[in-house]
């Protein structure tokens, strides 16, 4: 007489649900995306750009880390003396079915602007200003993200190309990207929002007590 086998169905419908991992070059729709994401609370940090999955590598101190945190305390800065502004931090924000891109950091106008808060805490829509470190021009900071931030109209981005040591802060114009051109000194000067002052020089030879100094006479100024 044959034995009867059990089956579990449990078991296998358990195995049917298993969530994939992201892999760096999937290609995914944006709910997909984050149903994966969401199941990899390890995961730090992925994009959806143009329908396809980024995973930047481990953050090293130098190229990254520090020029970062630098980045951050220039923002911090404007965001505490301008009512009516926020900071974020690899804040996750959606764009289209697409593009879901997860900024190093980004400026918003609160009330009336761009962008909203979900109910779910994410943000939807383009913020005013997005600042990526990317290690060179060869980056996808500087190609697929920069077409993407430019169709959904970021109205002004900053890449700091790390290697190069270089600087870029691009303006929306008639919706192309120009170069900003800085001032006297290498200070830029934001278009977007009064008194946000760069000098640039000085952030990529680590001067800060003097990035500081220039941004605070922007904050000074009757535009702000």
């Amino acid at each position: 007489m044959s034995q009867a086998i059990k089956f579990d169905s449990s078991r296998s419908l358990s195995s049917q649900r298993k969530i994939p991992p992201l892999e760096n070059g999937d290609h995914l729709t944006r709910p997909e995306f984050e149903r994966r994401y969401a199941a990899m609370p390890y995961l730090k940090k992925a994009e959806l750009i143009e329908g396809v999955v980024y995973m930047p590598s481990p953050v090293r101190y130098e190229g990254h880390g520090r020029q970062h945190a630098e980045f951050s305390g220039w923002l911090v800065l404007y965001s505490a003396s301008t009512p009516g502004v926020a900071v974020a931090d690899n804040t996750t924000v959606r764009l289209d079915l697409d593009n879901e891109p997860q900024p190093d950091l980004l400026l918003r106008v609160i009330e009336d602007g761009q962008s909203q808060v979900a109910t779910d805490g994410f943000l939807d829509g383009a913020p005013e200003l997005v600042v990526e470190v990317a290690s060179s021009s060869t980056a996808y900071d500087l190609h697929q993200k920069l077409d993407t931030y430019r169709r959904h109209g970021v109205r002004e981005y900053i890449v700091w190309q790390t290697l190069d040591n270089i600087i870029d802060w691009f303006v929306l114009r008639e919706g192309w990207y120009e170069h900003l051109l800085p001032e006297a000194g290498g200070v830029y000067k934001s278009e977007v929002f009064p008194g946000l002052w760069l000098n640039s020089t000085a952030m990529t030879q680590g001067d800060l007590a003097t990035v500081f100094s220039v941004l605070r006479e922007g904050l000074a100024t009757s535009e702000h």
